[in-house]
């Protein structure tokens, strides 16, 4: 067991252009070998191709579409006398918000396309509409949940 304290959460500083931290959130899970600067130029392009197709508030749609990805519930391993079930767990609003960007992410870039860009605006408008594979994973777990809502009671 850890003999120190909790680390404290750094806070998370507001993007420079939107002055949003869910920009700069996406921003960072997006970056790859602390190439912030690439990041940034395909978080925002993809915010202008955003705007241009939906003639909406990038931001609103960035929004609606983490909210849709967000889910409520996870499931984790906990073993119990030689079998292992998949208890179903509340997930807070900060971690709910991170696994969004993080799925939201991994469908685009699993996503066939010829940018970056393109797939992640599409991402992005898809989980907008609630489509998408980033909307079908967070589908997936919400059934793990409801199939072992039975262990959620028991203390393990």
């Amino acid at each position: 067991m850890a003999r120190r304290r909790a680390a404290k959460r750094k806070a998370l500083m507001p993007d420079p252009v939107y002055q949003n931290h869910l920009v700069e959130m996406i921003t960072n899970h997006l970056m790859r070998r602390g190439k912030k600067l690439l990041a940034y130029r395909i978080c925002y392009s993809s915010m202008r191709e955003l705007g241009e197709i939906t003639q909406k508030d990038p931001i609103s749609v960035l929004e609606q579409a983490v909210r849709n990805v967000t889910p409520l519930v996870e499931v984790k391993s906990k073993r119990r006398g030689g079998a292992a079930y998949q208890v179903p767990v509340a997930v807070s609003p900060e971690r709910g918000t991170t696994l969004a960007i993080r799925w939201i992410l991994s469908s685009c870039r699993n996503r066939s396309g010829r940018t970056m860009v393109s797939r992640l605006t599409n991402e992005f408008l898809d989980a907008s509409k609630n489509v998408g594979a980033a909307i079908r994973r967070k589908e997936e777990i919400n059934k793990m949940a409801e199939a072992n809502k039975a262990f959620a009671a028991s203390r393990f």
